[in-house]
């Protein structure tokens, strides 16, 4: 009988199911498949077998609570492969082409610098040292700054330190042993991890590299030599727990890949994102500004990048209307009682701008524009063949960000929502998200976007109290969403606790030129406000029920998107979306009237054009023109004239010699009506 309870099971992903004795290891388990598998393995993922399967993505965060509150053994986790199995587990062995073990890796990467540092400079003291998106820090308290001549040695020990090939092992001590160490030390941020986390009588978990120890629940990669590639990116400084009063720590960057190649790789994107940086290139091509007169985070548009807008703000107006939409505007400013009811006031205060005291009331400017919608809704009885009901706006809101978190056209106060609510019967949700999610898909391709993926943000039950509506009102929400990206064939990842107060969303966050993600579209599903505000139609049966509300934001909004579309195109706009589409030169100043007869032919075709008639050398012009990415750069001379043609120069083509001036509107005025993104 012992013999049964000594062994245990450990079920693989293809769906085989191994036989072990209690205390096996991960990389013993990979070795009984495969030496080379077991060689490869970087870390291993457990869930207990009689959890249920999930699709829920895993939510990385530095938070110190990751790092240092116990695991939750019921749940799926990452262990090293040195972890010893004591019960039947499904295991899956991560190797380095999991995103998962590269976090793994970054943070053992900054165990490497902790020793590193410690080694050089053994009066610091440790802070904590989390793996991040784009690489991973650890926070040092020392009087003296490190130089740039210090960071240089710091990278080139980390070196010697991976040579040296040292395991990371996992050992516990008791509490109050680890404790009374870290006092001896004065090592103050130790101490306070672990009275935060722990509490008398507890174990606490220790990593150990060599002669170095950290306070760490891990996990780690077998050994520094699997630290492959890294590099020191740069230092700043952090007060202590983020509070001024607090002593200045200096927190070290860096970031980590299992080869170099993977890291040059990681470098020349982040030149390419730098090159295509939509504040630079804003400035550049004259596009907007942010005032430091006016504030920050409040977007003044330049008559280039106006144009721009107004042809986004256009299209999604025509294609509201096409799709059934009705067009609405409701005020900037509302009152307190409004957002009281709409429960905004509670759930959502801290994203407000601060009241305005009126001699009637007091006044929100509004962060949304949800409620003004319901209000016209409202205004009048709704009869069951009315509904769906769908209002749009592009309607500019207002929401408080702190000083320090916003970003260019990404993040700002002031923004222009393309924001639409439509109000419908419990049966007709399911096809109105489905509507939803095609026009978001239109409007993707059609800017220029081939690849998206989908987050489905739910509601967390245990955090009861920051959710409005019923368990059932839950679970039809969620399930409707969950049942129309099933039947339209869209893979999606459910992540709990995201969810809205009001209801769980559909994100779907669009891939750029460069692979990078950017959240834009969203369709919510709302049971919360049609009860808050007692919304009615009249059924069939000619008695009153109560609609639901799907939100859907396309654009997600006006600012952000075009800076994305600026990133994208590096500057350089499709034809039927470029401020300017064509730039004429004309040689000499005796071919200007030339020039101003097809200025003419061109704008009567519908084109945005501009004429350059300073009196300086072509050549100077056409590179102003290229500078300012202009998709076409038309060049007439004598030749020109006399055969009513134009030499053409198209964006990245370089000189395609000349046209007869028809031929040339009759093929540009295709591509622009296709809204082709080739020239």
């Amino acid at each position: 009988m012992s013999a049964i309870q000594d062994q245990i099971q450990v079920h693989l992903p293809d769906g085989s199911v191994k036989e072990f004795a209690a205390g096996v290891t991960p990389f013993e388990v990979a070795s009984s498949i495969s030496p080379r598998l077991a060689a490869a393995s970087v870390v291993a993922r457990i869930q207990p077998v009689d959890a249920a399967a999930t699709e829920t993505e895993q939510k990385e965060t530095s938070d110190d609570a990751a790092m240092y509150a116990a695991e939750d053994t019921s749940a799926p986790r990452l262990v090293d492969m040195a972890t010893p199995l004591s019960t039947s587990v499904k295991l899956q062995l991560l190797t380095e082409k999991d995103a998962d073990a590269l976090k793994v890796v970054r943070h053992s990467a900054a165990h490497v610098l902790a020793t590193a540092v410690l080694e050089l400079f053994p009066e610091t003291k440790l802070g904590h040292g989390p793996a991040t998106d784009s690489g991973f820090f650890y926070d040092f308290y020392r009087p003296t700054p490190f130089t740039p001549e210090d960071l240089e040695k710091i990278e080139k020990k980390m070196g010697e330190i991976v040579l040296r090939d040292e395991k990371f092992t996992r050992e516990y001590e008791p509490r109050e042993k680890g404790l009374t160490r870290f006092k001896a030390d004065n090592d103050f941020m130790k101490i306070h991890f672990i009275e935060r986390f722990t509490k008398d009588g507890d174990e606490i978990s220790l990593y150990r590299n060599g002669a170095f120890v950290d306070f760490c629940r891990g996990p780690h990669v077998p050994s520094t030599g699997r630290v492959k590639a890294f590099k020191i990116t740069n230092l700043a400084g952090a007060y202590w727990l983020g509070d001024e009063k607090n002593p200045q720590l200096q927190r070290v960057y860096g970031t980590a890949f299992f080869s170099k190649k993977e890291m040059d790789e990681h470098f020349a994107r982040l030149e390419e994102a730098a090159r295509r940086d939509h504040r630079a290139l804003g400035k550049q091509l004259d596009l907007f500004s942010i005032q430091e007169l006016a504030g920050p985070g409040l977007i003044f548009w330049h008559p280039k990048g106006a144009m721009i807008r107004k042809i986004m703000e256009d299209w999604m107006r025509d294609e509201c209307i096409r799709r059934g939409y009705d067009l609405v505007y409701t005020p900037h400013t509302m009152r307190v009682n409004l957002w009281q009811t709409s429960g905004h006031e509670g759930f959502y205060s801290a994203n407000f701008f601060t009241k305005m005291e009126l001699d009637d009331a007091d006044y929100r400017l509004k962060p949304m524009n949800c409620p003004g919608h319901i209000l016209i809704y409202k205004n009048s009885p709704k009869s069951y063949r009315e509904l769906p009901v769908r209002y749009a706006e592009l309607g500019n809101v207002y929401r408080y960000e702190r000083s320090g978190t916003m970003h260019g056209l990404l993040r700002v106060r002031g923004f222009t929502q393309d924001d639409a609510h439509i109000f419908c019967r419990r049966d007709q949700v399911e096809s109105e998200i489905a509507a939803c999610i095609d026009f978001a898909q239109s409007v993707l391709e059609t800017f220029g976007f081939k690849e998206f993926k989908v987050e489905l943000s739910a509601w967390d039950p245990k955090d009861r109290q920051s959710y409005a509506g019923s368990d059932a009102d839950w679970e039809l929400a969620i399930g409707s969403l969950e049942r129309v990206l099933t039947a339209k064939g869209i893979p999606f990842k459910t992540i709990p606790g995201e969810a809205a107060f009001y209801g769980p969303k559909i994100d779907m966050k669009l891939v750029d030129a460069i692979g990078r993600l950017w959240q834009l579209s969203t369709v919510q599903f709302d049971f919360n406000l049609p009860a808050r505000f007692e919304l009615e139609y009249v059924g069939e049966d000619g008695e009153r029920h109560q609609p639901v509300m799907v939100h859907r934001a396309l654009f997600g909004s006006v600012e952000r998107f075009f800076g994305v579309l600026i990133e994208h195109y590096a500057g350089a706009f499709p034809l039927w979306l470029a401020p300017i589409q064509i730039g004429l030169v004309p040689i000499s100043e005796r071919h200007l009237p030339y020039a101003e007869k097809v200025k003419a032919e061109l704008e009567k075709a519908g084109f945005r054009v501009e004429l350059d008639a300073r009196n300086e050398k072509m050549n100077a012009k056409i590179r102003d023109l290229t500078m300012q990415k202009v998709p076409y750069v038309l060049v007439m001379g004598d030749k020109e004239a006399e055969a009513n043609a134009v030499s053409v120069r198209a964006r990245g083509k370089g000189d395609q010699g000349s046209q007869p001036l028809a031929d040339f509107i009759a093929s540009a005025t295709k591509l622009a009506a296709e809204k082709s993104l080739e020239l």
